[in-house]
Parts: C-alpha cells; sequence; structure tokens
C-alpha cells in the first residue's frame, strides 16, 4: 500500500434553475445556493431553516421511545429521595452525559453517585467489574448507565438481581437481544419510523438532554418551581462537546443542537471548562470551531479515560472551585502529553506494519503486545485518514486484543464487524467508530475476514480519496461577504463537511515558503492585485510548480494571528489545469 493514497475530484453539476431559486428567494449568492443544492435543500423554506437552526424546532422528547417510562421512574426517585448510582462511558460523550444528568438530578434535591469504567481494569461500559465497584459503596435504588448498556442483558439481569432499577440511554447498534428488563432509550434500537426522525441519530447526551427535557415538561406541568427555574439552554455546552466529539452526522437534531452548542460553550461560565480551555490553548475571543473540541478539549477529557480515571472530566466540570478546575485541567494536560508521546511512537510503528504488511487491501488490521490498548483509537483515526481505509489498531490486554476501529465515508463497521462476530469476544459502537477485542491468536485469522467484509461493502469501488467540490471559485469571489455567508453553514462535521472549492488556473508567482520540513505557505494574486494567502499541511514534498497554471482544491478559513484576521485558503490538492 502507497504510503499516500491517490485522489479523484468529483464535481457533479446542480440544475441551474435551483440554483437560481434560491439565490432569489434566499437574497443569497450562487456559490452558497449551489452548496445547499447539492446537499439537498432544494426548498427555499427547508433551506433557510438548514441555515437557521432553532431550538424552537426540537420535537417533543416525549416522542422517543421510553423517555415516558425512564421520566416516571426519575419523577419517583425525586419524590422518594431514592438512591441512584449514574455509570457513564469515559469518552467525551459519556462523560458530558454523566456531567449532565448528575447536574440536573442535583437541583431537584438527589445526590447521585456516579462512576466511569477504570478502562483497563473494568473494560468498556456496563461491566460487571465496574457495577461491583460501584456497589460497594451501597445498593442503590436506581441505577442509570450513560452511553453504554445496549447488550448488556446479563449484567441487568445481575443488577436487578439486586433490587436495583435500571435506566439506559444509549445511542450504540444493538448485536443481539437487548436487556428486557431494563428502561432503555436507544433510537437505534426501536425506531422503525420512516422518514427517520430528526432525533434518530442523536448521541448519548443528545438522547440525555431529551431526557432532561422530558422530566423539566413534567415537573413544570405539576407546578414544580425547581423546574420552572431550570434553564435547560444552559447545558447546550455540554451537549455540544458530546455530539461534536462523538462523529454522529451534524444533521436533523444534532444541528440544532450542536450550533446553539457551540456558542453556549464559547461564552461558559463553567470553571472547569474556563481551565480546560486555557490549557488547551483556546481564544474564544475568536469563536468556538467543532475543531477545537476534536483536537483540543476532547483529547483532554479523553486522555483522563485512556490513562487514568475519567471521573476526574465529570468533576472537573462539574466543580465551582476555580482552584481544583485549574490543577484538574493541568492534570488533564498531562495526561494528554503522554497519551501524545505513546500514540506518537504506536503510529510510527503502525504506518511501518502498513507499508510492510498491506498491498491493495480494503481495511488494515494491526497488532503488537506493547502496544497500548487506551491509545489504540487515536491511531487507527490517523491509519485511518492516511490510508484511506477502515482501521482497527489492536494492543495487548493479559490474553486478549483490544483495541478500536476507525471507518472511512461508505463504510459502515458494525456493519462489517457482524460478519466477523464468531471471532470477537467483545464488539460494539457506531458505523464509524467501534471497540473491538478478540483472543491474540486470533488476530491473523481475523484480518482476511474484516478485509472480505469491507470489500464486500465496496461492491468493486475504489477507496481513493475523493473530494467532492462544492463549487468552482475565481479568486476574485474569495473575500468576506462570502466568507459570512460560509458561517450560516457551520459547524462542519459528519454530514456537512466543509465546502471544497475549485480555483482554477491560478498562478503561483513566487516559491512557497517551507516550514517545520513537511508543510507551506503560498501566495496567490487576483485579477485586481489583491494577495491571499495560502497553506498546505504535509505537502512540502509535493508543491505545485512556479509560473504554470493549476487547478487548486481547498478549504477556506480565517486566520487569527496578532490580533488580525486574515482569510486563508488551505490547499488539498493541486493538479496542472488543462
Amino acid at each position: 500500500m502507497p504510503a499516500t493514497v491517490s485522489h479523484r475530484w468529483t464535481h457533479v453539476p446542480v440544475p441551474a434553475q435551483a440554483v437560481a431559486r434560491l439565490v432569489t428567494a434566499l437574497q443569497t449568492s450562487p456559490v452558497l445556493a449551489e452548496i445547499l443544492v447539492r446537499a439537498g435543500w432544494t426548498d427555499p423554506v427547508e433551506a433557510r431553516g438548514f441555515l437557521h437552526p432553532r431550538l424552537a424546532e426540537l420535537e417533543d422528547p416525549f416522542r422517543v421511545f421510553n423517555v415516558d417510562r425512564a421520566v416516571a421512574r426519575l419523577q419517583e426517585a425525586i419524590a422518594g429521595r431514592h438512591s441512584l448510582v449514574i455509570l457513564g462511558d469515559y469518552d467525551v460523550d459519556g462523560v458530558s452525559s454523566t456531567a449532565l444528568l448528575v447536574s440536573i438530578l442535583r437541583q431537584f434535591g438527589l445526590a447521585p453517585r456516579f462512576i466511569v469504567p477504570l478502562r483497563l481494569e473494568e473494560g468498556y461500559g456496563l461491566s460487571r467489574n465496574a457495577i461491583d465497584r460501584a456497589l460497594e459503596q451501597g445498593v442503590p435504588q436506581l441505577f442509570i448507565a450513560l452511553d453504554c448498556g445496549t447488550n448488556s442483558c446479563a449484567e441487568v439481569a445481575y443488577l436487578r438481581s439486586r433490587g436495583v432499577d435500571v435506566i439506559i440511554v444509549d445511542h450504540h447498534r444493538s448485536k443481539q437481544a437487548v436487556p428486557a428488563e431494563a428502561i432503555l432509550i436507544n433510537p437505534h434500537v426501536h425506531s422503525t419510523a420512516v422518514p427517520a426522525p430528526a432525533w434518530q441519530n442523536l448521541c448519548t447526551v443528545g438522547l440525555v438532554f431529551k431526557l432532561a427535557h422530558g422530566l423539566l415538561k413534567a415537573r413544570r406541568d405539576a407546578g414544580d418551581p425547581v423546574a420552572q427555574a431550570i434553564k435547560l439552554r444552559d447545558y447546550l455546552d455540554l451537549v455540544a462537546m458530546g455530539t461534536v466529539a462523538d462523529l454522529v452526522p451534524l444533521l436533523g437534531e444534532n444541528r440544532i443542537l450542536a450550533k446553539h452548542g457551540l456558542s453556549i460553550l464559547e461564552h461558559t461560565s463553567r470553571p472547569g471548562l474556563l481551565a480546560l480551555m486555557d490549557v488547551s490553548g483556546i481564544d474564544r475571543m475568536n469563536g468556538l470551531q467543532p475543531v477545537d473540541i476534536s483536537f483540543r478539549i476532547g483529547p483532554r477529557i479523553n486522555a483522563s479515560g485512556r490513562l487514568a480515571d475519567a471521573a476526574l472530566s465529570v468533576e472537573l466540570i462539574l466543580s465551582e472551585d476555580r482552584t481544583f478546575s485549574l490543577n484538574a485541567a493541568r492534570q488533564l494536560d498531562g495526561f494528554n502529553r503522554e497519551r501524545q508521546d505513546i500514540e506518537r511512537r504506536i503510529t510510527e510503528d503502525a504506518e511501518r506494519q502498513v507499508e510492510e504488511l498491506y498491498a491493495g487491501d480494503s481495511a488494515i488490521v494491526l497488532y503488537d503486545d506493547s502496544w497500548h490498548p487506551g491509545v489504540v483509537g487515536i491511531v487507527a483515526s490517523r491509519v485511518s485518514r492516511k490510508f484511506n481505509r477502515p482501521c482497527i489498531v489492536l494492543g495487548r490486554e493479559g490474553e486478549t486484543a483490544k483495541g478500536s476501529g476507525r471507518s472511512v465515508f461508505g463504510i459502515n463497521l458494525v456493519d462489517a464487524l457482524g460478519e466477523c462476530n464468531g471471532m470477537l469476544g467483545s464488539w460494539g459502537g457506531h458505523p464509524m467508530a467501534v471497540g473491538v477485542s478478540l483472543a491474540r491468536e486470533r488476530v491473523a485469522e481475523f484480518r482476511p475476514l474484516f478485509n472480505a467484509a469491507v470489500a464486500a461493502r465496496l461492491e468493486g469501488r475504489a477507496l481513493d480519496r475523493t473530494f467532492e467540490i462544492a463549487a468552482r471559485v475565481d479568486l476574485e469571489s474569495l473575500d468576506e461577504h462570502l466568507m459570512s455567508e460560509l458561517e450560516l453553514l457551520h459547524p462542519f462535521g459528519q454530514g456537512n463537511p466543509k465546502p471544497v472549492f475549485v480555483v482554477a488556473g491560478a498562478v503561483l508567482g513566487k516559491r512557497p515558503e517551507v516550514f517545520k520540513d513537511q508543510h507551506f505557505r503560498f501566495q496567490l494574486d487576483d485579477a485586481q492585485g489583491r494577495r491571499l494567502f495560502g497553506v498546505a499541511w504535509k505537502m512540502a514534498s509535493r508543491m505545485p510548480p512556479i509560473g504554470r497554471r493549476v487547478d487548486l482544491a481547498v478549504e477556506l478559513g480565517w486566520n487569527h494571528f496578532n490580533g488580525r484576521k486574515l482569510l486563508q485558503l488551505e490547499l488539498l490538492d493541486w493538479r496542472l489545469a488543462e
């Protein structure tokens, strides 16, 4: 397999009439109109709703299956001051879900204990070991599992045998029968509506938000002054964190929650999140973007779960103590630096394995005894992106090979792993990201089986990296007005990718400037002599020629530097102009 994959550019013309209709109805530029039409937003009313998502458009939470039953059980807990334990997964979605629900229930006078599974000692999710640790301080009347538990029939039966009621809020796909003795909120298990409802693809923190919304509605209807005083909007910062970090499609209600939640996060007053943003180097004055969660906040929250106890991240989010928050944030930052060092070494080893072992395969499975199972998910993401293949990376945990998988657009990992179910110990997740474990001696047997499952889903399609071109633009059109229009498309992420533009026939008048041996900066002048600046990451070995006409595939963004804000082209690929 080559060190880099080949690129294809696709640009399918869209109906000119549909573009013109949106230009007239929305008073927008043809570029933005073309992007909207290409994404399927041809109706002006629906397109306007996409550009300006409103919280008022969130559907009644009681439409989500079992929210009514879960609300009723929480009402019982509030009335009877019941004891309860909340167990949340150790990633950003699980941590933010736990913090949100603990915070809401505390306001109603409950004192929920919370735990997060110890990754290396207790494994993933609602494990018997994690449950036993939770019960050491006493058997609660109610146990709530967040971002896990959909497949935990035996564990739920154990809790019920101890007289404990169980609520599960999860968005992971089911591989088998679901726990009949629990109140399960999971749209992927119970929803059969066509078309899918706007909340179908909520991650767990979005579903917890729905549950909290339902509880507040019920308590307000009962005249509870506490419920009247709670502003659920203030919790959208937590919802945005989990939604962006968990790679769910940023469409439907996810888009509404993420867009408004990013704004809340940008102005948050939570000491823990402020401290976390400070140690992450985030400048909130320039606005908050999904990449700030994906590459700064998220990795630090995840690092505690990968290397230590993610309960620290929950405590940080819930804390009102600025000194504790600063110390905890620094501790998470330290974990993250340690994680980065480990991950860097494993990534180098993993990429070397790919170069040595793989040639033309549709999928990648990598394993090494020395790799830390807590960081292999990040390595899988890097390898998957570099080679544009679904990738599973495994480390050793006792006699088990354990790790994570990441996918590429168009390949559902849950479906592919379903064909390998017979040789897997435990596994689960969602289409783009999974956790996997199997006996170490079966890894070699697993590789060709997983590769065949992925190849079958490709149906002969090549796995070249494809740039879906949103529109062709000239340099003169790249200005603040266009950038302000593109702001309406935010937030970008799964299901709503950042638009890629083609600038045709551009000419570089001077040699680009290489920096850090891997990247380069370049300049372009438009027809009026206005200078535009660009950057290309990890492309120093492949710079476009000077003085020749080239077509550039670029993304657009702002570069904030020394108090200045400059439009910046980010070069993704180039080819000689025809």
